[in-house]
């Protein structure tokens, strides 16, 4: 089963670019015939080549496979107040994440030790 949003995702960083088929596959080590059929849905990278693909474009992997909205809280309240962070300084940030972080580890902590005493 091929993924046409990732082949629509491809075409459309590529284009950004302003890169021909063949200037992507020159900069990524794909062979050109492949990036045709990436681009066409046909095909699906490896892990490797997706990697390649997301360095040579100069994107994240998770720009190429997922549409914005997949990825993130569904929470729409959660989403919007995260997305708000991004207005933050560089110290504030690093706060938030080390919040995010330690409320990660204790519900992973409490998950684990709930499950011990079934």
């Amino acid at each position: 089963m091929t993924d046409t949003n990732f082949a629509a995702r491809l075409t459309a960083a590529r284009k950004r670019q302003s890169l021909t088929q063949q200037q992507l596959a020159d900069r990524s080590g794909a062979h050109v015939t492949q990036i045709r059929r990436y681009e066409a849905g046909s095909s699906q990278p490896t892990l490797d080549v997706l990697r390649a693909l997301a360095l040579a474009l100069n994107v994240s992997a998770d720009s190429l496979l997922f549409d914005d909205d997949e990825r993130g809280p569904q929470n729409q309240t959660l989403r919007l107040k995260l997305e708000a962070v991004d207005q933050f300084t560089p110290d504030e940030q690093e706060h938030v994440a080390a919040f995010i972080e330690g409320a990660l580890l204790r519900h992973h902590a409490r998950q684990a030790f709930s499950g011990q005493g079934s």
